[in-house]
């Protein structure tokens, strides 16, 4: 073989060589690459940093948790620095916001989780995080339910770039670098330890309309689940309840009504005139019931039209005894209240008439018993010891037993008055159906619930919640259905 050819097979050799070594090196040979390459891994860098102050959080390591921190404030030094950092913040608060919904929360159960485990400044974070999720969504995939608390919330996007969203809001709370950066990994830590609980209604992106304009779920049953009831900023009450808002087919008249009614027995000064109110209120809620029962039936609807549920927020104040006044009002409302106080709320299941009666009046109750029970001043013992917590345990116990009795005889006056117009022995029969498809589904859903007492050691107390039941508003009931998980 010539010398040539050796020399060409030897220039064919290092010239395959030369293209392994550029294909293997990828794009590399650029600024561009570098540039990428250096972002990437900056971004790498901070998401491994969340992920360890978030560990720090849930092992309640201080230390770690400013280290990381600090970190993190080093890290956006500069302009590019600190739009990664805002980048894997809100990508981690679009996940994590997600995935709360994946597990059965829905915006106001995250607003009232947040408020109660990290304060009302996380609570309005949340809001925008909840906000800045739902962007991803058209409106025609988003249940009228959820649509709902998300007006309750005022959850919407007020920053002009999701990059500037945590800079906007450390301006509008006085809030610097560092403290931003610890808020929204508090809210980051509470959000990714949520446990699962049950469906109330189908998550955004996955809702449809039928033909009669209600939500459904697309592909997931027709969206009447009942929460397991595992489990304020921007106009919610702490009360607020999630899961079906009033009834589509409801006569708006009728709750306009009820609301008219109850708001007159919250505000009057005359005790007589808030019983009365109250109870008309009671007799228009177990008539439309009754009423909505009867067409159900007769329009054969009885294996479409199902229990529903929704959740309640229970304040911590005298938790006992305000889950307690709940469970009386849904019980006369044909529901089933189950708490869970670890969560800070009570889960009613119920028909969806019969739930916008539990809500309405349980709020308007609550804001009654309140007021009786602040009225009634403070307790001190006869050594001068305050027994004041008692005392008004005993007062707000005492109010939900009574307040039971009347709100139960206004039902059964309602429910006589009504067979005895039917007249034709259909109304009982489609009750009892309702009652027991409600009992079933509860015992479904929460398949180990027990019966709480309620401790009432204040005999003043006691006397004065029952006087305050008999004068503001309407089956003796001493316990509270709660649920052992929570």
């Amino acid at each position: 073989m010539g010398s040539r050819n050796r020399e060409r097979r030897k220039a064919k050799q290092k010239a395959r060589a030369s293209r392994g070594r550029d294909q293997a090196a990828g794009p590399a040979a650029g600024p561009f690459y570098e540039e990428r390459s250096r972002r990437e891994l900056l971004a790498e860098r901070i998401d491994r940093l969340v992920v360890a102050a978030m560990n720090a959080l849930i092992d309640q390591d201080d230390a770690a948790l400013a280290a990381c921190v600090e970190s993190l404030v080093a890290t956006s030094g500069g302009p590019s620095g600190r739009r990664a950092v805002h980048r894997s913040l809100t990508g981690w608060a679009d996940r994590s916001v997600e995935a709360a919904w994946q597990r059965g929360w829905q915006p106001v159960d995250v607003h009232r989780i947040v408020h109660r485990r990290a304060g009302p400044r996380h609570a309005r974070l949340a809001v925008d995080a909840i906000a800045l999720q739902m962007r991803r969504y058209a409106a025609a995939t988003v249940d009228e339910r959820w649509r709902a608390q998300l007006e309750a919330l005022d959850a919407t996007v007020w920053w002009d770039r999701d990059d500037a969203w945590l800079d906007a809001w450390g301006e509008r709370e006085n809030r610097d670098r560092a403290e931003v950066l610890v808020d929204t990994l508090d809210l980051l830590g509470v959000l990714n330890t949520l446990p699962e609980i049950e469906t109330l209604c189908p998550p955004p992106g996955t809702a449809r309309r039928d033909t009669a304009g209600h939500g459904e779920e697309d592909g997931h049953g027709d969206g009447h689940g009942v929460g397991d009831g595992h489990g304020h900023g921007r106009g919610t009450a702490a009360g607020q309840a999630s899961g079906p808002q009033p009834d589509p087919r409801t006569n708006p008249r009728i709750l306009d009504k009820v609301r008219a009614l109850l708001a007159k027995a919250e505000s009057t000064e005359f005790a007589e005139e808030a019983e009365a109110l109250t109870a008309k209120a009671q007799e228009l809620m177990a008539r439309h019931s009754i009423d909505e029962a009867l067409l159900a039936a007769a329009a054969g609807e009885g294996s479409r039209d199902a229990p529903a549920g929704c959740r309640v927020g229970i304040d911590s104040s005298y938790e006992v005894a305000k889950a307690s006044l709940l469970d009386v009002v849904a019980e006369a409302n044909r529901c089933r209240s189950v708490w869970s106080k670890s969560l800070g709320f009570a889960t009613v299941i119920g028909f969806r008439p019969d739930l916008d009666a539990v809500e309405l009046l349980y709020t308007s109750l609550l804001v009654q018993a309140t007021a009786a029970m602040m009225t009634a001043g403070s307790r001190q013992d006869r050594a001068g010891r305050s027994r004041t917590r008692s005392f008004r345990q005993s007062f707000l116990a005492s109010f939900a037993v009574r307040i039971g009795q009347r709100l139960m005889a206004a039902t059964e006056q309602v429910s006589e008055q009504a067979a005895a117009e039917a007249g034709d022995g259909r109304l009982l029969p489609v009750l009892a159906a309702r009652t027991d498809s409600v009992r079933e589904a509860t015992e479904t859903m929460f398949p180990e619930i027990v019966a709480r007492s309620v401790s009432a050691t204040d005999r003043e107390g006691w006397a004065s919640g029952r006087a305050a039941a008999d004068l503001a508003s309407l089956l003796t009931r001493d316990e509270v259905t709660a649920d052992p998980r929570g």
